[in-house]
């Protein structure tokens, strides 16, 4: 459990915006440091001279997660400015929609780069340096918190590549924290499953790089990014909400994070189906006119 914050350095990724911005607020009132992570730019610098007007001691590093080079040579600034990290938020993320043939191997690549391969640099990074601290100082704790998503419990249509890419984050998330608790007390983990919050991931084509361009959308696209849209921005619990929750967990040691407790019970349908070896449940059984609209709209009716 990790329950002392002052001084302690924190490390953020998508660190501009949305969850990430929030969480560092929070550590920022704590006393912390920040390791402050974003591919966009200006993001970036807004928050690093929002952080460092209040006397924070801000490390802020333009960093595409999805880069194992990248990833590394932050790793390494993170240790000669601050030492090892306490607090390890791999938050940084993208979002694509559409039905899962028509996903093309740059969309495959950028999301499953960011989504995934970011969690994974993260962790494959930030843990040793932890585990090391730890080893070096019986006093020191720290924790890892993955951000994954409802996503990554539910097989939501019209949006595989995202559910993919964070049903691997939920899982290399549990196994983190079974494979931790093998070999220390003194780190956690926990990953975080947002539902539908008011953020920029429903936007996140901004920072989608050239090289990776997903080309003229398809219909099925186009519907799935309305859809998002109109979900995103209609969510009533806000960022700063998800944020606090994020460490009210730490400090109780708690591994699974909601912001949207209630829509466990799509969760706990899905799994009876799986244990019961039935087909899998219809997604809007509890909105029935959602799914009926998005088959009329797929079907062009």
């Amino acid at each position: 459990m990790l329950n002392s914050w002052q001084g302690r350095t924190a490390v953020i990724t998508g660190a501009g915006s949305g969850f990430g911005l929030e969480v560092a607020r929070i550590a920022a009132g704590r006393g912390m440091n920040l390791v402050l992570v974003d591919v966009q730019a200006d993001a970036l610098e807004r928050a690093r001279q929002e952080f460092e007007s209040l006397g924070v001691a801000v490390l802020a590093q333009r960093v595409d997660v999805s880069d194992a080079e990248a990833m590394d040579a932050l790793g390494a600034a993170v240790q000669a400015r601050f030492g090892a990290p306490h607090f390890v938020f791999n938050n940084a993320g993208v979002a694509s929609g559409g039905l899962v043939w028509e996903s093309t191997v740059a969309d495959w690549t950028w999301v499953l780069g960011v989504n995934l391969w970011g969690v994974v640099h993260g962790v494959r990074v930030f843990t040793p340096m932890m585990l090391a601290a730890a080893q070096a100082d019986p006093s020191f704790q720290g924790h890892i918190v993955n951000t994954a998503s409802m996503a990554g419990l539910l097989t939501p249509p019209n949006m595989g590549v995202y559910n993919v890419s964070k049903h691997a984050v939920v899982a290399l998330s549990e196994t983190l924290y079974q494979d931790l608790s093998l070999v220390t007390d003194q780190v956690g983990a926990s990953v975080l499953c947002p539902y539908f919050v008011p953020t920029g991931i429903s936007q996140s084509e901004r920072n989608r790089p050239g090289m990776l361009s997903g080309g003229q959308p398809t219909r099925s696209q186009l519907i799935g990014q309305a859809m998002s849209d109109k979900a995103v921005s209609s969510g009533k619990v806000t960022a700063a909400e998800v944020a606090q929750r994020v460490f009210d967990a730490m400090a109780d040691g708690q591994f699974y994070i909601y912001s949207h407790p209630k829509a466990l019970g799509n969760v706990r349908t899905r799994m009876q189906a799986i244990v019961d070896g039935v087909n899998p449940p219809d997604p809007f059984a509890e909105r029935p006119e959602v799914g009926q609209q998005l088959r009329e709209a797929l079907r062009g009716a």
